[in-house]
């Protein structure tokens, strides 16, 4: 009996080698929901997996968490990758998770989506923020792979279309490890060194993971924080990456791209011989309209006859000035007679008139006017003004009554 016994530790270490041995607990797929999902400071990822009859402790070490795709979120349906044993310590089972994936969409899926969610909330696709193209760019940038029939197509167009421009190519790794980081290096490198007034970077078709390289934040960050303009031609017209969204324009293929980037010499020509053309039609216009104008001028009086035109002047002059005296003489006259006007009528109405008829003014001798009896007193002194002279008296009596 006693042979039997065993240690909390032995227990532990039993059974985890009795699961360790089971091929299928090794290697099992297990499909459920994350709840309490953790991310601690050494790196592993802690989370349960739960469904509706049960939960299960997972846990995913630093090394497996760094090939994700995506950011796990509590409330996800996934599918996890991992062998089950139990962690002696607490002996309690758990999932030892290697791998996850969305259950029913591909990660990479799941990764574009959450990464275009969230840099639009920071405002790296607003409008507001894209820079207008160069009509006639003199350099241009052109970031993707060396060897690659993009790179060819492009150069050949734009050498086509715009053989002006100059073309630096810039080689880098569009996808595999390491790309993103290349292609991010190079768009800061031209902005750094203004190598160029106008960047075009991409890459051919391929799958989704082919293109990934453009879907990384490292290089939607180099995109928005370039300077110079940047066209994002990545795969095939129906293929969109973050980069395409973070450009100043979007190209549905590097071919496009350099349509985009460069007008077509053949359509300036045009523009350039209706513009001579038309100048040429103006100007010849506008010679006409001065010979014109010239002929009118120089068969006018005072250029074929400078003098002549001048005496003509002195005698408008002359007629002028005297039709000018005139009429100040006529304004005279009409306001000397207003005025005799004026003199008469006031005269005639000055209280002085009377006295010529024999009447006369009485004052106090302050000047006061005296209207009645009442305004003066016996011994006051008053003036009789009369129409030549004035009289200084005193007054003896007076009455009040009229008929006295």
């Amino acid at each position: 009996m006693q042979d039997s016994i065993l240690s909390v530790s032995q227990l532990n270490e039993r059974v985890k080698a009795i699961l360790d041995s089971d091929p299928v607990l090794n290697q099992l797929l297990v499909r459920g929901e994350l709840s309490n999902y953790k991310i601690y400071p050494s790196g592993h990822h802690y989370f349960t997996l739960k469904d509706s009859g049960g939960a299960l402790r997972c846990v995913m070490f630093r090394s497996d968490a760094s090939r994700l795709r995506f950011r796990p979120e509590n409330g996800m349906n996934v599918i996890c990758q991992g062998r089950v044993t139990v962690y002696p310590r607490d002996g309690a089972y758990q999932l030892y998770v290697s791998e996850i994936h969305p259950d029913g969409m591909g990660d990479l899926y799941v990764a574009f989506e959450q990464m275009k969610e969230r840099l639009q909330k920071e405002g790296l696709f607003d409008p507001a923020h894209k820079k207008l193209l160069p009509a006639m760019p003199e350099r241009i940038a052109v970031i993707t792979s060396g060897a690659g029939a993009a790179v060819r197509d492009i150069i050949r167009i734009l050498g086509q279309r715009w053989p002006l421009a100059k073309v630096t190519v810039l080689p880098v790794r569009v996808q595999g490890e390491g790309a993103a980081a290349e292609i991010a290096a190079a768009i800061r490198d031209v902005n750094t060194w203004k190598e160029a007034d106008l960047i075009i970077t991409g890459r051919g078709g391929g799958s989704m993971e082919d293109l990934w390289a453009f879907n990384e934040e490292i290089v939607a960050r180099a995109i928005y924080g370039s300077l110079i303009p940047v066209i994002s031609a990545v795969g095939h017209e129906p293929d969109v990456t973050i980069s395409d969204f973070v450009a100043d324009l979007r190209a549905s293929t590097p071919s496009n791209a350099a349509e985009l980037a460069v007008p077509d010499q053949d359509t300036v020509s045009e523009k350039l011989l209706s513009s001579r053309i038309r100048l040429g039609q103006v100007m010849r216009k506008t010679l006409q309209d001065r010979s014109s104008r010239l002929q009118e001028l120089s068969s006018r009086p005072v250029m074929e006859s400078p003098y002549g035109f001048i005496q003509q002047r002195r005698q408008d002059l002359d007629h002028y000035a005297g039709r000018l005296v005139s009429a100040e003489e006529r304004i005279l006259a009409g306001k000397k007679q207003r005025y005799i006007h004026l003199a008469s009528s006031l005269e005639a109405m000055s209280p002085l008139r009377v006295l010529s008829r024999g009447f006369s003014v009485t004052t106090d001798e302050k000047g006061k006017i005296l209207h009645d009896s009442v305004d003066a007193e016996p011994g006051d002194p008053i003036h009789v003004r009369l129409e030549h002279g004035v009289l200084y008296c005193r007054v003896e009596k007076k009455t009040e009554d009229e008929n006295t």
